[in-house]
């Protein structure tokens, strides 16, 4: 039975007189779950901007495989013109503006390791995670979360850690 047969069924409980309002209100809020998962699902749907936002600054980064300044100036430019309309929207650029950063440095390093073959696996890992980290944060973004990249060095910082 889907959620709007559900509440249906309540609303229809509380003509016959069967519930009181204060019943049908519980047994609503229940069905809705407005006091854990649906207060961040009524949330996603008061902020859809924060969320597609947050998706788009996060995924922008791909945009360098294509042509490569464009997976760090996108980035920066959705956070610099978001980041007066949302504090989550700074956040999330903070984050991903530090993790590129963090990124082509470690990218310079092991790469000129790899030249001792020791920056090889190095060089590899940091790949991996250019290619994973904002898969992860975007996810989280869509539920309205911030992600601190892991080994991501902290140029900026948000004004609340989240």
């Amino acid at each position: 039975m889907s959620l709007a047969d559900e509440i249906q069924k309540l609303e229809e409980l509380r003509r016959q007189g069967v519930l009181t309002e204060e019943e049908f209100a519980q047994g609503k809020k229940r069905l809705l779950r407005q006091d854990g998962l649906g207060e961040s699902l009524r949330e996603s749907f008061e902020r859809p901007d924060e969320r597609t936002w947050g998706l788009f600054i996060h995924l922008s980064q791909y945009l360098g495989y294509a042509v490569p300044v464009l997976g760090f100036v996108v980035p920066i430019v959705i956070w610099q013109t978001m980041k007066d309309k949302s504090e989550i929207m700074d956040t999330h650029g903070i984050h991903v503006t530090n993790w590129m950063i963090s990124e082509f440095i470690y990218l310079i390093a092991f790469g000129l390791l790899s030249s001792v073959i020791i920056g090889i696996p190095f060089l590899i890992a940091a790949m991996i995670a250019g290619v994973v980290f904002p898969i992860v944060a975007a996810l989280k973004a869509q539920n309205l979360e911030t992600w601190r990249y892991p080994f991501s060095i902290p140029f900026f910082r948000p004004r609340v850690l989240r």
